[in-house]
């Protein structure tokens, strides 16, 4: 009977972070082989511009070359298509393993919120699960610090192992590397910055050969017109407190910010969520980057020279976010808003 780990992502790119955590893991649990298993689309993510999942895919597989005697690439959830769910893969794994060990690799950042995964009990059927921790995400020490929706699974809990009453087992194992994000990664390629050490030089060669990760900037063009175009959006759909500022003269990273608010973390969401396709459709492209899209309570959308704010009103009090921007230059948007109906 084998080992075989399961580990997944949207790989988007795939770093030296993710590849030290598969190593990592196979290493410290005696795995025989982990399948590596890039998603066609996450259901925990937006869409950002960037690679298709076939380029995300191909990016596993150059970066992965040297690893092929225990990393195995996956590529069920790129054919498969639609969004990607782990129960799926890992009967899809159990088919061709049916005597086999099974162990999903995560990371604590998606254990956190594991009780949300669709299915998260069968998946704790049929697997172990290895948690394990980069660099400023501790490990829980207590029951308390699980998940709610697994602690009625936990029957002991020794700090590095808890034993569930399916019969599988949540290992816990602190990395040792360094902290890399996809996000910073992106953003270095995008600034033409250095990746030394960060991806895999088959990784790196492959974005630039492909030119991927380009500056939104060549749809987008004119960010000023871009800007009021937002503003206009979304004061015709009754956006709260609309607010612009233009920050060319300021040492900010952004050109433009566009700050509003919701009355509510559903609308805030779907606010959101209703100007990415909206811009889509105008403009063919998705923001460079977005947060909080979930949780819909302050949502960041990213398009480079544009960063637009959309708060849940209460939040955006408390933050007062516009105070940075007091010394740039206020928008006159009066001449965007709708007219009134006689």
């Amino acid at each position: 009977m084998s080992k075989v780990g399961i580990f997944g992502g949207t790989f988007d790119p795939l770093h030296m972070g993710h590849i030290n955590s598969m190593i990592s893991a196979a290493g410290e649990y005696g795995l025989d082989i982990v399948r590596v298993v890039p998603a066609f689309q996450s259901p925990f993510r937006q869409p950002t511009a960037g690679p298709t999942p076939e380029q995300r895919y191909e990016m596993v597989e150059r970066g992965l070359e040297n690893y092929k005697d225990i990393l195995k690439v996956d590529r069920q959830e790129v054919d498969r298509g639609g969004v990607s769910y782990t129960i799926g893969t890992i009967d899809h794994v159990r088919a061709e393993h049916k005597d086999d060990e099974l162990y999903l690799i995560v990371g604590m950042d998606q254990f956190e919120g594991f009780d949300r995964w669709k299915s998260f009990e069968k998946i704790l059927n049929r697997s172990h699960l290895i948690v394990t921790s980069r660099p400023g995400a501790d490990l829980p020490e207590s029951l308390q610090e699980f998940p709610l929706g697994l602690v009625d699974l936990v029957e002991d809990f020794d700090g590095k192992q808890a034993l569930l009453n399916t019969g599988k087992s949540i290992l816990f194992f602190q990395l040792e590397d360094v902290d890399l994000s996809a996000t910073e990664i992106r953003k270095r390629f995008r600034d033409k910055e250095s990746v030394h050490e960060m991806v895999p030089k088959a990784v790196a060669d492959y974005v630039r050969e492909n030119g991927l990760y380009q500056a939104v900037s060549a749809k987008i063009g004119d960010f000023e017109k871009f800007t009021e175009y937002c503003i206009q959006y979304l004061l015709s759909k009754k956006s709260i407190q609309v607010r612009a500022f233009d920050l060319r003269d300021m040492d900010f990273p952004s050109e433009f910010t566009i700050v509003t608010s919701g009355t509510s973390t559903k609308q805030t969401s779907a606010m959101a969520q209703n100007l990415i396709r909206e811009i889509k459709t105008k403009y063919g492209t998705y923001p460079q980057h977005t947060e909080g899209l979930r949780e819909g309570r302050w949502v960041v959308l990213d398009y480079g020279a544009t960063i637009i704010h959309i708060f849940y009103d209460y939040v955006r009090m408390e933050y007062r976010l516009e105070e940075l921007w007091t010394s740039g230059k206020t928008m006159d948007i009066r001449h965007l808003e709708p007219a009134a109906k006689t």
